[in-house]
């Protein structure tokens, strides 16, 4: 079978940092939790960052911060959430393409998120692409619901992206659609020819949906951003949900990938050397 790419979101905007004492809030731990997981077999980091006391932060300087930590650290594939929090505005959430990470995030559509609305309007999602573009980041496209992968096509047919994308399933989160094989299964045969997919299960449905994208041929998304918990009451640290996946995915008789093989398989350059994001 072919190759795993893990990717890890150690982060997120949701979790409180007086929730688990795991939560990699700075650059100087996001740098530290980026070797840990490469470590542990991740290809892919995906980036929101934090003030210092925990808030949630769309700042160009501290993504800046973050990112020459994790660089430090690690060659991990850096991909920088374009998400944000809820409430940002267009600029906020497209203005650290600036520092042209490899890989941003897209997410193609509005979806209820618990009790708030995470808005994706077209002109928003047109503005983050059109950002991409100009810096040179490869899209990630995050799909919440079946109607999302309609729009990502609609999107290619103005030209402002091309297919195929790596596309994240990101299943579970109440208001969008359920963390399920069935829907999982649905998502991926409605995807254009070509395109690489992960799942992201959210909560208790993360180590399902991996288990199940790993027996498809697909690739996973783990972390703390979508899961705070290794197993019933006991909370879980980064790497170990990394270890977790590669351990099974051994098993099935898949090898987890280096980050320059992930790049390979993505379509990404590989850089000689390590330094500064081009």
């Amino acid at each position: 079978m072919d190759p795993l790419i893990i990717t890890c979101a150690p982060v997120g905007a949701e979790v409180r940092i007086d929730q688990t004492p795991h939560l990699p809030h700075t650059p100087r731990l996001l740098g530290e939790t980026a070797r840990a997981i490469q470590a542990a077999g991740a290809s892919i980091i995906h980036v929101h960052c934090r003030n210092d006391d925990g808030t949630n932060t769309h700042s160009v300087e501290r993504f800046r911060e973050a990112y020459d930590a994790i660089r430090a650290e690690s060659d991990l594939i850096v991909q920088f959430s374009t998400g944000g929090a809820i409430g940002m505005t267009l600029a906020e959430r497209a203005g650290v393409l600036e520092l042209r990470p490899e890989m941003a995030t897209l997410t193609c559509g509005s979806v209820n998120f618990g009790d708030d609305i995470f808005e994706n309007s077209f002109p928003i999602m047109r503005g983050i692409l059109k950002k991409m573009n100009e810096f040179g980041v490869r899209p990630e496209l995050e799909i919440f619901d079946k109607g999302h992968v309609a729009n990502a096509r609609r999107l290619a047919r103005e030209r402002l992206l091309t297919f195929p994308q790596h596309v994240d399933l990101v299943l579970g989160v109440p208001g969008g659609l359920e963390a399920t094989v069935q829907n999982l299964c649905d998502l991926v045969d409605d995807l254009p020819e070509g395109c690489t997919w992960s799942v992201a299960g959210i909560g208790r449905q993360q180590l399902p949906m991996t288990m199940a994208a790993i027996a498809m041929g697909g690739h996973v998304r783990v972390g703390l951003e979508d899961n705070l918990f290794y197993s019933r009451g006991r909370l879980a640290k980064n790497d170990e949900l990394v270890a977790r996946v590669a351990r099974i995915a051994s098993e099935a008789g898949r090898t987890v990938t280096t980050p320059d093989q992930a790049r390979r398989l993505l379509g990404l350059p590989v850089p000689a050397a390590r330094g500064e994001p081009v």
